[in-house]
């Protein structure tokens, strides 16, 4: 079976000349790339903008909490500047939030967000077709399990260059996003991104800071992930399997 447990994100920053340590999220995930799912989260909710903005990352193992390797506590450098009033709502890994698509889109604006700029980046179709597969083939661990997501980036020649697997779609975007945080590789102007399940609001979110520029699914979008694809230049494609896709904004970064 697939592992599940709640992890517990906190964060430490300096202000005033004190140090504030605030709990942000919960999420129930797969453990594992515990520090990359916390760091690709903060980014994807424009707290951080690099790594170099985190001063450390940890288990919060002072006290001996019974549940210290389920609490990640990340550090923010000194003099670091972010909008701590975001940090007042609860933060929710699933679609049920309960934010209207209004409200959403005017959260990408004012975190400063802009559209993806015109490139040269383009994707085959027939590589696109050949995607699902390639990830299906590296996830080792829904091949013993049958019961994780996966979130996997390509290059535009269909090749898989990493990915990541948990019981929370979100989570594994997170993760992946954090590990490319925690190379330098961001930002991912020149990759595909392949979400195992449908393209949610908050999946396209998270691409969009990352600045992928193709996001694909095998399932379906939902409608406010084509509003914030078409408003920021992402093309989107859904229902993605061996005979065809369905492709619903910015067409032109496909080739046929």
């Amino acid at each position: 079976m697939a592992a599940e447990e709640p992890m517990e994100t906190r964060l430490v920053w300096e202000e005033g000349g004190r140090t504030i340590r605030k709990s942000i999220a919960v999420t129930m995930r797969t453990p594992g790339d515990d520090f990359q799912l916390a760091a690709g989260f903060l980014h994807g909710e424009a707290i951080i903008r690099s790594f170099e903005d985190v001063e450390d990352v940890s288990y919060c193992l002072e006290g001996a909490e019974p549940q210290a390797l389920n609490i990640v506590s990340v550090t923010l450098r000194p003099g670091l500047r972010f909008d701590a009033a975001r940090l007042e709502r609860n933060f929710y890994t699933t679609s049920s939030c309960g934010v209207c698509g209004k409200a959403a889109m005017e959260s990408l604006q004012i975190v400063g967000c802009e559209a993806l700029a015109p490139s040269s980046f383009r994707v085959r179709a027939d590589a696109l077709l050949e995607l699902p597969r390639r990830l299906r083939d590296g996830q080792e661990t829904f091949s013993r399990t049958g019961g994780l997501h996966a979130a996997g980036l390509f290059d535009a020649a269909g090749r898989l260059l990493d990915l990541r697997e948990d019981v929370g779609r979100h989570n594994a975007l997170d993760k992946l996003v954090g590990h490319c945080l925690m190379k330098d590789d961001l930002p991912l102007v020149d990759r595909v991104l392949l979400l195992s399940g449908r393209a949610s609001f908050e999946l396209v979110q998270k691409a969009l800071a990352a600045r992928i520029p193709v996001v694909a699914s095998v399932g379906a979008p939902s409608s406010l992930a084509v509003e914030v694809a078409e408003a920021f230049h992402i093309t989107l494609v859904g229902f993605l399997g061996p005979e065809g896709f369905n492709v619903y904004s910015a067409p032109e970064r496909i080739e046929r």
